[in-house]
């Protein structure tokens, strides 16, 4: 399984005086397997970038190639594809609607034509890998649940479906810090079980550099930059430029660098950082004892 985009772009309201560039020219690829981040300003095309890629948009022009077939051609049937490919939009706990969690999470399979019994087991796996237990949710209706446990049954209704590819728009928005953490710790944890491609679009720059393996960075619709964490964020200036901010760990070890330790720049995670930093204040104290060390010999008492 593979994503091949090329030359991707989107006019709204094309032929209109209003029309608008929603994307222009776009193209990356994501290997199987990969966590794939994908971040820009407001308006840089990222919500319609995701939507092109199960087919809910189709492009003015361009290809995209999923496990090798080109979804855009017009006889593709999109069903397969949609499939294949679980999009899970901003705040999707607004569109739970049924009476109660296990309903709500076996309407995707049931609509594919599965049996109750194959539903069942895909919906028990579902709500398993979301870190929820089934005998407990399972009967509860979804409005009586906190936030966070709304948007794990949201993206459980997604997994239910057996995605190949999962694609989470804005997953932690609008949640609280504690929330946000135990939700992007279950995102990592789905890709690590399933060994499916993530796709993570989000403004959280933390989130991306530590969770994805390659980055792709929108600016007004086309592709500014592409690359692992590490390539994409020592280009501090140009993202600024764009509006878009380094992770706060990465900025405060470049901080310290330029303070004079002796420390590298490119991390993300604070447990790395704290690591890091130990690292090079001993390293520190090595030398000045040397210095000491060569001082007391060229200076006998």
């Amino acid at each position: 399984m593979s994503i091949q985009v090329s030359g991707l772009s989107h006019i709204y309201s094309k032929g209109l005086p209003y029309q608008s560039v929603a994307l222009d020219s776009v193209s990356f690829e994501v290997a199987g397997g990969e966590f794939f981040g994908i971040i820009g300003h407001t308006g840089s095309g990222k919500s319609t970038l995701v939507q092109h890629l199960n087919g809910l948009l189709k492009p003015d022009s361009g290809s995209i190639v999923i496990d090798g077939v080109d979804i855009t051609k017009g006889k593709v049937p999109m069903h397969g594809i949609r499939r294949k490919v679980g999009l899970v939009f901003q705040y999707p706990e607004h569109q739970l609607f049924e009476e109660s969690v296990y309903k709500d999470v076996a309407f995707g399979p049931l609509n594919l034509g599965l049996s109750a019994d194959e539903a069942e087991r895909c919906v028990r796996e579902a709500i398993a890998l979301v870190g929820l237990d089934f005998e407990e949710v399972s009967q509860r209706s979804p409005f009586e649940l906190s936030g966070g446990q709304k948007r794990r049954i949201a993206i459980a209704g997604v997994l239910s479906m057996k995605p190949e590819i999962l694609i989470l728009d804005e997953p932690t928005a609008g949640l609280d810090p504690k929330t946000h953490n135990d939700v992007l710790l279950m995102i990592r944890r789905i890709h690590e079980t399933t060994g499916n491609i993530t796709i993570l679009v989000s403004h959280n720059m933390s989130d991306i550099a530590n969770c994805c393996e390659k980055i792709l960075v929108l600016k007004k619709g086309g592709v500014l930059m592409q690359g692992a964490p590490a390539e994409v964020f020592v280009r501090k200036d140009e993202l600024a430029a764009s509006g878009l901010d380094v992770p706060p760990v990465m900025d405060f070890m470049q901080k310290l660098s330029a303070g004079g330790l002796d420390v590298k720049t490119d991390i993300f995670s604070v447990d790395d950082a704290v690591d890091e930093i130990v690292r090079a204040l001993n390293d520190g104290k090595k030398e000045t004892i040397a210095n000491m060390n060569i001082c007391v010999r060229n200076h006998p008492c």
